[in-house]
């Protein structure tokens, strides 16, 4: 067994690295929170009443964690889950032909959904649907196509939705009728089913409810004199999407994941409560630690400022010993120019010196030749 467990370990985690980085960690933390714990209580805890009291203050504090993450959920389902249908009966009205005892006008009803002021939720789409008995009589089956309608009113009886449905009875050949009837004959000398059809009619597939102007009648009307039919139901379905429609359809799941999460928050809230006022040094201590990390980015900041500005600086200097050489260039090349000048002025003096010397001299040696 040891062997197995081994090999799944291995395989699970070649590597080791889900044992070296989160298994011992968390081992470790649990262990050193068991034993911060159990010497708390080693030190605190002296008689049996007192440890009596803190396990009786320990049950309350998780019953009460426990009621109250089971509370918001419940509270959270009612007020954001609206109900899922609303049945009423529809009482069709009508008026009989003195001559022929059938209906001379078509049937109808009003449905008073509410008294009160809303019943519908608000932004929720709803399905209208129109559920008719009819029994398979000869009349039904000669029938044929019928037309359903329906006409939504708020309490000061203003039209906010109307819409109008074909239907007719489900087609089955004689045949099956005749088979499906000796099979289920039993079923039809003991009372215990009827040979009838549902027609559900679909009035509207999506209706939404308005807030100033909620839904509280719904008149029916089907336009047949010659239908039948035993009763007649208004059946107002939500039709949930999203979280809605996950809550509704999942209720177990979405149950367990929503209490889940609020007890995970509400423990940590107590916990934080908890090491607050029962202990307050690793606050301190985590105080301290963001006071020394602060400092150091602060530090850090200003380090790397100053050699920014430094950088600058130098940058500067080394620009302004530029223009001082080039001008300090600039300078020393205008001196040796003017020093050029200056020996281009001697060399011309000399020259003439050298001339002038040399005149006298010709001037002399022509007197002697003579």
């Amino acid at each position: 067994m040891n062997l197995l467990l081994r090999f799944i370990v291995f395989c699970v985690d070649p590597l080791g690295l889900g044992r070296r980085f989160f298994v011992r960690p968390a081992v470790n933390l649990t262990l050193n929170v068991y034993d911060r714990f159990r010497s708390k209580a080693d030190e605190k805890v002296d008689t049996l009443r007192e440890l009596v009291l803190r396990l009786g203050l320990i049950a309350f504090a998780v019953v009460l964690i426990i009621w109250l993450a089971v509370f918001i959920y419940a509270a959270f389902y009612y007020v954001y889950m609206p109900p899922i249908s609303h049945t009423r009966p529809v009482h069709m009205q009508f008026k009989t032909c003195l001559e022929t005892s059938t209906p001379c006008t078509f049937p109808h009803a009003h449905v008073s959904l509410t008294k009160k002021q809303q019943l519908l939720m608000v932004g929720q789409a709803y399905k209208v649907i129109v559920n008719i008995d009819m029994p398979e009589s000869p009349q039904n089956l000669e029938l044929g196509m019928f037309m359903v309608c329906a006409e939504m009113r708020d309490y000061e009886s203003m039209l906010r939705g109307h819409s109008c449905r074909s239907a007719m009875l489900r087609y089955r050949s004689p045949l099956i009728r005749l088979i499906s009837t000796w099979a289920l004959s039993p079923l039809y000398v003991m009372g215990w089913k009827e040979e009838f059809q549902k027609v559900p009619v679909e009035i509207f597939s999506r209706y939404l409810e308005e807030r100033q102007h909620p839904i509280t009648d719904v008149y029916v009307e089907i336009q047949s004199q010659k239908i039948q039919f035993y009763t007649v139901t208004l059946h107002i379905e939500a039709d949930f999407t999203g979280l809605r429609y996950i809550m509704f359809n999942w209720p177990v799941l979405s149950a367990i994941v929503a209490i889940s999460t609020n007890l995970f928050f509400i423990l940590v809230v107590f916990l934080l409560s908890w090491y607050h006022w029962s202990d307050a040094s690793w606050l301190h201590n985590l105080q301290i630690k963001y006071a020394k990390f602060t400092h150091k980015l602060q530090s850090q900041a200003s380090s790397v400022i100053l050699s920014s500005t430094n950088s600058l600086r130098d940058e500067d200097d080394a620009d302004d010993d530029d223009d001082n050489i080039d001008n300090f260039d600039e300078h020393e090349l205008q001196l040796e120019k003017f020093d050029i000048a200056n020996v281009g002025d001697n060399v011309d003096d000399l020259k003439l010196r050298r001339r002038q010397s040399d005149k006298p001299e010709t001037l002399r040696q022509r007197k002697l030749k003579h």
